[in-house]
């Protein structure tokens, strides 16, 4: 029983994952990755590995697409939600994302926006929080 826990112990087996959420840390499309990518296992190491040292099909897929929606929305400077909101649904290339730029439609600008305000909320909410927790570290020290 010993010998046994002893090999268990000493062959960990490597932490993987699935395409998908190897995709989603890479920040690319799953469907626009290499068939042998999509259809293995991702091990920690490898993920590593690829975003260390990114292959071909990597830079190329970071560089001009097509990109996933988070990817897209941060390009554009909009949530997820904005995208819908303004009927994109697909994932888009960066030459399409650049268009999009310059065409400037009213969805994007109206959701560009409505990010700004979102950001500066949180700023707002963040500074008012500080000053609580300072006020309560002034009132535990008596000033």
């Amino acid at each position: 029983m010993l010998d046994t826990l002893d090999t268990m112990t000493s062959h960990q087996t490597a932490q993987t994952m699935k395409p998908a959420t190897a995709a989603k840390k890479l920040g690319v499309y799953l469907e626009a990755t290499p068939a042998e990518f999509r259809e293995g296992v991702v091990s920690r190491a490898e993920l590593n590995a690829l975003q260390a040292d990114p292959p071909e099909w990597l830079r190329e897929l970071r560089s001009n697409g097509p990109h996933p929606r988070p990817v897209v929305a941060a390009k554009l400077g909009v949530s997820i939600a904005g995208l819908a909101r303004g009927g994109v649904t697909e994932p888009l290339t960066t030459e399409q994302i650049d268009a999009l730029k310059q065409d400037d439609p009213e969805w994007l600008r109206r959701e560009r926006a409505t990010q700004a305000e979102v950001r500066k909320e949180a700023v707002r909410i963040k500074e008012k929080k500080r000053q609580k927790e300072q006020k309560e570290q002034d009132a535990e020290r008596g000033e």
